[in-house]
């Protein structure tokens, strides 16, 4: 992915629109929230409802919200000034060192409440 490339895409596509006036921070914040809700949606009350057996339509559905999110993230960084692989990586680290193999393999209890298997 070249996130550059895309992020110049979503910039001129606002500009034509004159839409940088609604992409301040906090509205694209909400805009992520509301489409991650969006592909949550797909899934809500999946046992009481029909699952979605039609593997084409699910993977259709799915990715229209996956590109939302994706979109919106990409519009947020570049306004924010954020370099989205330096951030991930860096974010990497960081779970690496809160999730060492030895306490986190097979396990999915949050970083602050692992404690030490005892032998």
């Amino acid at each position: 992915m070249n996130e550059k490339k895309l992020q110049a895409i979503l910039r001129e596509f606002a500009k034509k629109r004159n839409w940088d006036q609604f992409h301040t921070l906090k509205n694209l914040a909400i805009s992520i929230s509301l489409e991650a809700s969006e592909l949550l949606e797909i899934f809500q009350w999946e046992k009481e409802k029909k699952k979605i057996t039609d593997e084409k339509l699910l993977k259709e559905r799915v990715s229209e919200e996956i590109a939302d999110i994706m979109l919106y993230i990409l519009r947020f960084a570049d306004l924010a000034k954020l370099d989205i692989e330096e951030i991930c990586k860096k974010k990497i680290q960081i779970n690496e060192k809160r999730y060492p193999i030895r306490l986190s393999k097979g396990v999915s209890t949050k970083y602050s409440k692992l404690k030490f298997k005892k032998k």
